[in-house]
């Protein structure tokens, strides 16, 4: 490894490291999904400074002349931030570095220590890809192999006895031309679809929202990390649900009643036509304030999970966000219709006062690797 790869490397490993002691700092801040491009995301770290060494422009002494304690600054002071007169020179700027999603999906698998995911489904879709296996000596100019070329050529020069050491030149003829070959290899792609659902009702306000847009972004990461093919579906509801697309999703403003059994009845509808279970990995996050529009719809919501979303879903999941209007009650009677906590049961829930409590939601709904 040549010395300049050495220091690159060295270089990712402290930003790694830096990201690992910030991550919930990151996670809590939703700014990192702003600056998310098609795969990768662009982090600030103004913590790292780049050491470079700078002459001195004025004529002084030597080294280690004049007077001084050991740990004395050299050269003039910097002032405070903050304080001084306003200049016309350029500030400091934050170092920003970019790192793929996938980098960062591992480490907040590391950080979190989320398990890797078994997937379930019995079939998977299968992918063909154009691998080079071998050489051959018929093929186009494009895929020719020089190197292959010009040793098949020193061979044969040599053994005929016309290869002169003092003037090494070598003339491949056609019989020397070997070229590369490929092989279309089929390989397993996993299937998975995660569905969305937000209450947009009137009680979930901007804030509510935001954490849930946050929280998303990160378990999209982690599970595209885990799956070759990931789909996502998004849907909003209040008294009634719509299928929407990913910037509706997060920026619609509605109002009105919760009829919670609306969205998990498209769901499973959406499922059903689309999705079957024997294919895919399927995950439905529902999010909420907790607050439904009645005990019947509740009773509703309850039969729809046992006889359709929960037995085909590799997990289902409830994430309550905290909300002044919201009663919050769902997640009681998810918790009393269902074995929520057991090794065996595939409905997770998870509380979200405010953005400090996504890390350990995000943890709570991967933590248990299905």
């Amino acid at each position: 490894m040549s010395r300049i790869k050495q220091d690159h490397s060295r270089f990712r490993q402290i930003v790694r490291g830096r990201i690992r002691r910030n991550l919930k700092q990151y996670i809590s801040r939703g700014e990192l999904i702003g600056k998310q491009g098609k795969d990768r995301v662009s982090i600030p770290l103004p913590q790292i400074e780049l050491p470079r060494f700078k002459f001195n422009a004025q004529d002084g002494g030597g080294v280690g002349q004049g007077n001084g304690e050991e740990g004395d600054g050299l050269g003039k002071g910097q002032e405070e931030p903050g304080k001084g007169e306003a200049g016309e020179g350029e500030g400091e700027k934050a170092l920003e570095v970019d790192v793929t999603l996938d980098e960062l999906a591992q480490i907040l698998g590391e950080e979190l220590q989320l398990p890797r995911i078994e997937p379930r489904g019995q079939k998977e879709v299968v992918t063909e890809r154009d691998r080079y296996t071998g050489i051959r000596p018929v093929g186009p100019d494009s895929l020719r192999h020089f190197k292959r070329t010009y040793k098949q050529a020193l061979k044969r020069s040599i053994a005929m006895g016309h290869y002169d050491p003092k003037n090494p030149v070598i003339l491949p003829t056609k019989e020397d031309m070997r070229y590369r070959s490929w092989s279309t290899v089929k390989s397993p792609q996993s299937n998975a679809v995660v569905i969305y659902m937000m209450d947009v009702s009137g009680s979930m306000g901007d804030e509510q929202k935001e954490i849930v847009r946050i929280e998303s972004f990160w378990i999209n990461a982690w599970l595209k990390s885990q799956y070759e093919g990931i789909v996502t579906r998004y849907i909003v509801h209040d008294a009634t649900a719509r299928e929407v697309d990913e910037h509706t999703f997060f920026h619609t403003r509605e109002s009105g009643g919760t009829m919670i059994s609306s969205a998990y009845k498209l769901a499973a509808r959406i499922i059903d036509d689309d999705y079957p279970s024997s294919d895919w990995n399927i995950y439905p996050f529902h999010f909420s304030d907790g607050d439904n529009w009645s005990v019947d719809d509740t009773r509703s919501c309850i039969r729809i999970l046992n006889e359709g979303l929960v037995p085909v879903s590799n997990q289902f999941s409830y994430g309550q966000v905290e909300s002044p209007y919201g009663s919050g009650q769902f997640i009681k009677d998810l918790r009393e219709n269902f074995a929520v906590g057991a090794s065996d049961c595939n409905v997770v829930c998870s509380e979200i006062k405010d953005k400090e409590a996504i890390v350990n939601s995000i943890k709570e709904f991967l933590g248990a690797g299905r």
